[in-house]
């Protein structure tokens, strides 16, 4: 058994196929299928269920998963640790976080992350809160921002949460051709009469939103759906419709004008890594500087309210 073997086990596990683990891997399909059936024979058992189009684990490789997880991450750690060494001066960081937090919150802990520690190699994945919570059970990233409120994780894996901040949901519409005034109050019911461009249904935002209309009783029909954060809003500054988005995504964007609803709809924003892990010096430095960032848009935005003291 060596970690190869491992990884690429792990890989076919998350994926659920073979093509697109050999593509993650960087590694050829006949090479990844010889690493696995190399695997099983040294192990004495099946660990994979193998149709066409799917994978599926056999109940030896779900019991293999989480102890190939723990000992993948383990050993990232190790090597991590020794890069840190030398005083933060090597190493590396992966950091996850949604599209949403990129552009503003991310954009300004990096920078300033990367001032103080330019010889530490920084990794950004961007995706979903549950695609995020993912990469960390497998130990694809080290830390992650996430603001999901359903994240379960693998059997066997546990992450630890850290909740940052709570982030108000607003309604924005173009500058150029309001459809709301700026600086207003509305209401659920006057929002649902309005021209709305919606996120697709995979967003938990998309799923929060239609919760708040059933729950007051409405059905609103959107005149779009966008795939992403930002082509909505690129719709939304073309004056097609309005929007219901996270405040902080209104950085940096002159087009856009803002309304608060009446009944107040916000997400958490958390940090998140294995419990099972001990985060590295740079991946703590790394939290340090987020969590020092995230009370500054605290200060800065009265759409914000920080959750540290209620941690």
């Amino acid at each position: 058994m060596n970690l190869e073997q491992l990884r690429g086990f792990v890989e076919v596990a998350r994926l659920g196929h073979f093509t697109r683990a050999s593509e993650s891997l960087h590694l050829a399909q006949p090479s990844l299928s010889r690493q696995i059936s190399t695997l099983e024979r040294e192990l004495g058992a099946d660990l994979l269920h193998r149709a066409r189009g799917h994978i599926s684990l056999t109940p030896a490789g779900e019991a293999l998963l989480p102890r190939a997880q723990r000992i993948l991450a383990e050993v990232g750690a190790i090597q991590d640790e020794m890069d840190e060494l030398a005083g933060l001066r090597r190493g590396r960081v992966r950091l996850g976080a949604p599209p949403t937090l990129c552009g503003n919150l991310v954009a300004e802990a990096i920078a300033v992350f990367h001032g103080a520690h330019p010889g530490i190699d920084l990794h950004l994945a961007e995706a979903g809160s549950r695609t995020l919570v993912e990469r960390l059970a497998v130990g694809g990233i080290d830390i992650a921002l996430v603001t999901a409120s359903d994240t379960r994780v693998m059997p066997g894996v546990t992450l630890t949460r850290m909740p940052l901040l709570a982030e108000e949901l607003v309604v924005v519409t173009s500058s150029s051709y309001p459809l709301v005034a700026e600086g207003a109050t509305i209401g659920l019911a006057y929002l649902a009469s309005l021209p709305m461009i919606a996120l697709d249904r995979s967003y938990d935002l998309r799923a929060t939103m239609d919760a708040a209309f059933r729950a007051a009783g409405l059905s609103p029909n959107p005149v779009l759906e966008g795939p992403e954060m930002d082509t909505v809003l690129r719709f939304v500054e073309k004056g097609l419709g309005v929007a219901v988005v996270p405040a902080m995504v209104l950085t940096d964007r002159p087009e856009l004008r803002s309304a608060r609803l009446s009944t107040t709809l916000s997400r958490t924003v958390s940090l998140a890594h294995r419990s099972d892990v001990t985060p590295g010096a740079a991946v703590a430095a790394m939290r340090d500087v987020i969590i020092a960032t995230a009370a500054r848009f605290v200060e800065r935005d009265s759409a914000l309210r920080s959750l540290r003291d209620e941690d």
